[in-house]
């Protein structure tokens, strides 16, 4: 009997020298066990991709350990790993962490001050700087005149629609 689902990647020949498909189980962080049915040529980077289907994870974040060790993407099969009938796979995530992000410093020259997080960061020139040369005067920032233009031209129109028009002969 044949499953139509994701499951199932067994092959459709008939042939006396195709490989018989086995059911092996991956078991997820939760607990929870997805049994999946599978020839023992399947390499691991096509079973990763059938459980990223099947989980809803990115491929990326997919990680297979078997027996205490961790299932490389390359195109080795499942028999390479001795995976056998009836085995299961652990699903992990990978570890988040690592150094402390690097602290910003300030983009102006030769200053070597810790940038302001938010207010130092500016919008035109993509730069992050201190306290001393956050504003875009100081760091001479190359959008400096556009923004000034935009906001000339949006004040002016909104001074125009504001405009009081006098009716004469009233």
């Amino acid at each position: 009997m044949r499953s139509n689902s994701i499951s199932s990647v067994a092959s459709t020949s008939s042939s006396p020298d195709s490989v018989e498909s086995f059911q092996i189980f991956v078991k997820n962080i939760a607990g929870d066990t997805i049994p999946l049915s599978i020839p023992s040529t399947t390499s691991i980077s096509t079973l990763r991709s059938l459980l990223a289907l099947r989980t809803n994870l990115p491929l990326s974040d997919l990680r297979l350990v078997f027996a205490g060790k961790h299932l490389c993407a390359s195109e080795s099969t499942l028999a390479d790993y001795c995976i056998a009938r009836n085995s299961t796979l652990h699903l992990a995530l990978p570890l988040r962490g690592g150094m402390p992000p690097k602290k910003l410093r300030c983009s102006y020259r030769d200053c070597r001050d810790a940038a302001q997080r938010i207010v130092g960061d500016c919008g035109f020139c993509s730069g992050h700087f201190c306290g001393r040369h956050r504003l875009l005067e100081d760091h001479k920032c190359e959008g400096l005149e556009d923004c000034k233009k935009e906001s000339h031209e949006r004040n002016a129109d909104k001074l125009n629609s504001e405009r009081t028009v006098a009716i004469k002969g009233i």
